[in-house]
């Protein structure tokens, strides 16, 4: 199978003409096009976006984290995960779980992002066959969907974190448009619409339909719907779901739907109790009368797995990347992607919290890599990359006005100690021993960081100037 030759998307090329991809979605002066699916999908114009070259101090390091993480995903990762083809022409996934489904996704955001941008390291893997193992991970995942799949047995979606599934792969898809065929084109266009549309269903309480699965982990009267247990992270993961069908599909009779809905969950994600009278606006709602409780605490911080948890204060990562997913489509993003993103990082960096052996400390240790986790961590001890991600991503977007030492110092003590990490293998991979993080996708979240960081960057500090736009 013969793979067009890569493009770099660092340099400004005007590649896509060269290979014809302007006639074959039939692209007009401005770059936009339907695709070939006829679902209204417009592919990203990439010579129209710019370059961006990635040597700034904080873009050298997170290009060692993504080439890095994508040659060990899919390299060895995936050699030693999917060994035959099945009888359809598709790579087994080898069930319908987060692993099987998650964690390819994860893997197909790093390739892809490494690929297209000419980040990609071939040391041991060429990049045709890079290109050829993402693209077999992406159509698979898409054909698998229930809405491709009338197979029980090996269909997924419409579940509890499936919304985030269908957002990863669907990402991978987008950014690799061009060398899809028409087929994993039109199945990745059902699949994320499917999960999008599911959605839209959902109420100011409850997250799809008007029961199950809520909104927030207190309610506005005061009652705990789920102890120990706030709802941000789903509320910002279905939204990513929604943002990325809004930016993808901008003339798609239910854009409106899912753009509305979009901003929805981003408040309530980060809903705090003094938004609860709050008279401010936030892309035409009023959290105020809209949101019927909260997610986190009025100082920035929330609890997860019955604890305060620093991971998932800086899962907040997830509405920040907002700002590329609409960027590559050359649109603001909306603005409750930020909402109270600047009182969790305050909280990370300022606030004391008690030290085990007396006296305390902020959650970042001073003049230090290390995190203090006052409830203690129940995932591990070696997550140098979320911290980093969330701290670059928060200098982005300017969210760290008058908090000292501000994001990019962080940034760079946060993601130097994750080079370290890497620095110990050939691989790429980041892991060692199973304590360091237990969670079976480690490798994966690393990977997928990497890449939606790295597109962030991409528009942040393009050649052209910052194309990151909030509205």
């Amino acid at each position: 199978m013969s793979d067009p030759p890569a493009l770099s998307r660092r340099r400004l090329l005007g590649a896509a003409g060269s290979l014809g991809l302007a006639g074959a979605f039939g692209a007009g002066a401005t770059g936009t096009a339907l695709a070939a699916d006829g679902q209204g999908v417009v592919p990203v114009n990439w010579p129209a976006l710019g370059s961006y070259s990635g040597a700034d101090a904080a873009g050298t390091r997170v290009t060692a984290v993504l080439a890095g993480s994508a040659r060990y995903l899919i390299g060895p990762w995936y050699a030693a995960t999917y060994t035959h083809y099945l009888p359809d022409g598709h790579i087994d996934l080898r069930g319908t779980d987060e692993r099987a489904v998650r964690l390819p996704a994860m893997a197909a955001v790093a390739a892809t992002t490494a690929l297209v941008t000419d980040v990609y390291d071939p040391r041991t893997l060429s990049a045709a066959n890079a290109t050829v193992r993402t693209r077999n991970l992406i159509r698979t995942l898409a054909a698998r969907h229930l809405a491709n799949n009338p197979d029980p047995g090996t269909r997924w979606g419409g579940g509890w974190q499936t919304a985030l599934w269908a957002y990863y792969t669907a990402l991978a898809g987008w950014l690799f448009w061009d060398r899809l065929d028409t087929t994993a084109q039109g199945h990745l266009v059902a699949m994320l619409v499917w999960e999008a549309d599911r959605l839209t269903t959902g109420d100011g309480v409850h997250l799809i339909g008007t029961g199950g699965d809520q909104l927030y982990m207190t309610r506005r009267d005061g009652t705990v719907v789920t102890p120990g247990d706030s709802k941000a992270e789903e509320d910002n993961w279905s939204a990513a779901a929604l943002s990325l069908a809004a930016a993808m599909m901008p003339c798609h009779p239910h854009t409106a739907r899912w753009t509305r809905r979009n901003i929805e969950l981003l408040l309530a994600a980060a809903a705090r109790p003094a938004d609860l009278t709050s008279g401010t606006r936030i892309n035409g709602i009023r959290p105020a009368s809209w949101l019927q409780g909260t997610n986190i605490a009025d100082d920035g911080t929330l609890e997860n797995h019955a604890r305060l948890h620093p991971l998932y204060m800086v899962a907040f990562d997830q509405s920040l990347y907002q700002g590329f997913v609409f960027g590559l489509a050359n649109r603001a993003a909306p603005r409750a992607a930020l909402h109270n993103i600047d009182r969790t990082y305050a909280a990370l960096v300022d606030k004391p919290f008690p030290l085990p052996g007396g006296g305390t400390s902020p959650i970042y240790r001073a003049d230090s890599a290390e995190i203090h986790y006052p409830e203690g961590n129940d995932w591990g001890t070696h997550f140098p990359f979320y911290f980093g991600n969330f701290d670059l991503l928060v200098s982005l977007t300017g969210q760290d006005r008058g908090i000292s030492p501000s994001a990019a110092v962080w940034e760079r003590r946060h993601n130097e100690a994750q080079l370290s990490l890497m620095a110990r293998f050939p691989d790429g991979r980041t892991y060692g021993a199973a304590g360091e993080n237990t969670y079976y996708g480690r490798e994966h979240r690393v990977g997928v960081m990497a890449g939606q960081t790295y597109l962030t960057l991409f528009l942040a500090r393009n050649e052209t100037g910052d194309l990151l736009r909030w509205r």
